[in-house]
């Protein structure tokens, strides 16, 4: 099987995937997710705090979501700014995560060179429900092997460095504020982060919920289908 076969394959199975979960929504709507948010030094706050938040927000409704960090190393990670930030596990005795956040920042390009960071990467997203990257946290899929044959973003100024670490069946969308490939799903630069954790929200507990958590943050969310258009 060549490549671009072998892309069309990944792509259907994720979009298949997804389309299962969505379908099963009714039946898994009230068993608690583990979001694991991934930490790294220089990591742009608002790409992790933003759809931190979103779920935080979202699982005071019915305990539907439990929300932990992971870094390479137990010990004070400085993210952009100088905020400090203390992760609750290691690559190493992480729980798998449900749902698996992969933020953005000037990090990421440091990190692309990580193989230990990368390899736990593509490993972890074969075994979680649902993988989002925010921001440049794209260019940390790409080069994990992650993004064959997907519609994929990132923020606007590293639309260049995406194309060089991404497979040529991968189509980089880059006028989307987030791009959904079943199980794996993208957003452009760091607020868009907060609308790809409400569209995952949509995705998994239906429209009101996410609704109810934009309302909560005072966000303004019109609903996935606003953000599908923006998309295509």
């Amino acid at each position: 099987m060549n490549e671009e076969a072998e892309a069309r394959t990944a792509d259907e199975a994720g979009r298949v995937k997804g389309r299962e979960a969505s379908a099963g929504r009714a039946e898994t709507a009230n068993r608690v997710r583990k979001v694991g948010v991934l930490l790294f030094d220089d990591v742009e706050v608002l790409d992790f705090s933003g759809p931190y938040e979103v779920f935080a927000m979202a699982g005071k409704q019915g305990g539907d979501f439990e929300l932990f960090t992971v870094a390479e190393e137990v010990r004070p990670i400085r993210a952009v700014g100088g905020l400090k930030l203390l992760p609750d596990y290691t690559l190493g005795d992480c729980p798998i995560p449900d749902i698996f956040l992969v933020p953005g920042g000037l990090g990421t390009r440091r990190e692309i060179s990580n193989p230990a960071l990368l390899d736990w990467i593509a490993a972890t997203s074969g075994a979680c429900e649902m993988l989002l990257s925010v921001c440049t946290g794209a260019l940390l899929l790409a080069a994990a092997g992650l993004l064959a044959g997907l519609d994929i973003t990132t923020h606007h100024h590293s639309i260049a460095l995406l194309r060089e670490l991404a497979p040529q069946s991968a189509r980089i969308r880059e006028d989307a504020r987030y791009t959904d490939n079943g199980r794996i799903l993208l957003s452009a630069g760091v607020s868009a982060g907060i609308d790809i954790s409400l569209y995952a929200v949509e995705r998994l507990l239906g429209p009101e919920r996410a609704l109810q958590a934009a309302r909560q943050m005072e966000y303004a969310w019109e609903g996935a289908e606003t953000g599908k258009q923006q998309a295509e």
